[in-house]
């Protein structure tokens, strides 16, 4: 299956800020590229790109006072299969767990373990460890907060939304990460692309959260909010919580004006080589 993936995102700039994006898809799917993936400016400005602590990918410029656009278009080959699903996957004791996972079991700004640890224990302690013991808790998030764009608050934590009941996308994986690390199983925050591919069409297109669970060994894809495997998701950047992968980081004003993303599937490419006619894969 191929996806198409890009954006279109602009700002009003009243002074030059200094700006990061995490706008490229993560390198853990660069292999799976069939078009450059290349952030845009216009007006056209020098970018740097590096690799933060948790591996994504960030671009780093200092955008000018005006019209300020972000904008790119690229291709990407997916398995058209639905998020893996393992029931069997055992919990690890937290003595058994790799060290570069242990961070992931740690409060962090929007995942106040060590606030929410009793009422996790509470509504999952009778919960057999392991993937049950996640997806118990993905039902539990899913049946309980109300989804409403307009519960959006950047300010808002995930005992915040376990005491309010409502929240966005992010919200929802806040709280099951949460209480994934009060249950000693590290959750880390995903952010990407996530379509309307092989379910009902949803409002107008953004980019998705959803979150890692870490059992067996390796980390699995949960989402809280959908709560079902999906088909065509493309991981961007993933850290301790929404904090770590914002798609943009301004130091200083700029005044967001317009927001288009886009992720569809699309027909195997044609290549006109002359006398014949060649399909990718």
């Amino acid at each position: 299956m191929l996806i198409r993936l890009g954006y279109d995102i602009q700002f009003d700039i009243p002074a030059p800020v200094p700006m990061v994006a995490m706008l490229h898809v993560h390198p853990s799917r660069a292999a799976d590229l069939r078009e450059p993936d290349e952030l845009g400016l216009t007006p056209a400005t020098p970018i740097e790109l590096y690799h933060d602590s948790f591996g994504n990918i960030c671009s780093r410029f200092v955008a000018p006072a005006g019209q300020l656009r972000l904008y790119n278009s690229t291709l990407i080959e997916d398995s058209g299969e639905t998020d893996p699903v393992n029931p069997g996957a055992r919990q690890a004791p937290v003595q058994d767990l790799p060290s570069e996972v242990l961070l992931y079991l740690l409060a962090s700004r929007y995942c106040e373990v060590d606030q929410l640890v009793d009422t996790a224990g509470t509504l999952f302690g009778a919960t057999a460890p392991g993937w049950s013991r996640v997806q118990a808790i993905c039902d539990w998030v899913h049946a309980n907060i109300t989804f409403g764009y307009n519960f959006a608050s950047p300010t808002k934590t995930a005992r915040d939304v376990y005491a309010d009941r409502r929240g966005v996308c992010r919200d929802f994986q806040h709280l099951a990460i949460t209480f994934c690390r009060c249950m000693n199983i590290p959750a880390r925050y995903a952010a990407g692309y996530l379509g309307d591919i092989g379910v009902p069409l949803t409002p107008p297109m953004d980019f998705s959260a959803w979150f890692g669970a870490y059992l067996e060994g390796r980390w699995w894809t949960f989402d809280a909010r959908n709560n079902r495997p999906r088909i065509g998701r493309v991981l961007m950047a993933a850290g301790r919580d929404a904090a770590d992968v914002a798609i943009t980081t301004s130091f200083g004003a700029a005044w967001l004006k317009s927001f288009t993303v886009v992720t569809d599937e699309v027909a195997p490419l044609e290549i006109d080589i002359g006398p014949r006619v060649l399909q990718s894969p």
